[in-house]
């Protein structure tokens, strides 16, 4: 969802950094072989991902939720010379389609993926994060969140994609089978109240959370 006017949506894009050539590529093959491609970050989510990738100069990061790769090499362009990124995500067929496009680019031996449930992958990791990017399952993001909180080193962000969710989140009457929308607003909620970040919601495609721990 677009919640600025088109032409001013246009305007942005075209001012704003071009999109690198492999990620046109990645884009391409995505839409052709993958169902669901508007999954996708996209160019501009992807140069505002980038950017503040590059500004934090992380020296390692965690993406919950992979799917074809796109925003995972968006980030890892900040990454610190010997950083590293760590990678989760639920689909075995799309592991393959990750692994070409991260060796195609140059931070394929920095890109660590992790196949299975993140709510018990996240647990084992050793590591310690300066980017925390979630965009996985929406019932689950406050079990991330409170999952990941002590592994993100202070001044650490997390950034939160979807969370206006369509705009479903200012709806007053929704079904209860309508979880995920439920829990995007409980997730609002308790980011906005929570002491340990300070959080700011970026309106930029279908909603853009930045919290940075105290």
């Amino acid at each position: 969802m677009h919640f600025l006017p088109e032409k001013i949506d246009e305007y942005v894009v075209a001012h704003s950094e071009n999109e690198p050539q492999l990620l046109q590529q990645l884009t391409r093959e995505t839409y052709q072989k993958i169902l669901q491609p508007r999954m996708l970050s996209g160019h501009y989510q992807g140069r505002v991902l980038s950017m503040i990738s590059k500004l934090v100069n992380p020296t390692c990061i965690l993406e919950i939720g992979t799917y074809t790769g796109y925003s995972a090499l968006c980030l890892a362009e900040g990454l610190k010379e010997n950083g590293s990124l760590h990678t989760i995500d639920v689909n075995e067929e799309l592991v393959d389609f990750q692994r070409k496009y991260f060796d195609l680019s140059p931070y394929g031996n920095q890109i660590h993926q992790h196949l299975g449930n993140a709510l018990e992958i996240i647990p084992l990791l050793k590591d310690t994060f300066d980017i925390v990017f979630i965009d996985a399952d929406k019932e689950n993001y406050a079990s991330y969140f409170e999952l990941i909180i002590d592994k993100l080193n202070p001044g650490g962000i997390i950034l939160s994609d979807n969370v206006l969710w369509s705009g479903k989140i200012l709806e007053t009457k929704l079904k209860k089978e309508d979880k995920a929308t439920l829990a995007l607003k409980a997730y609002n909620k308790s980011l906005k109240e929570d002491k340990r970040v300070e959080t700011i919601i970026l309106p930029i495609r279908d909603g853009l959370t930045i919290s940075r721990k105290k």
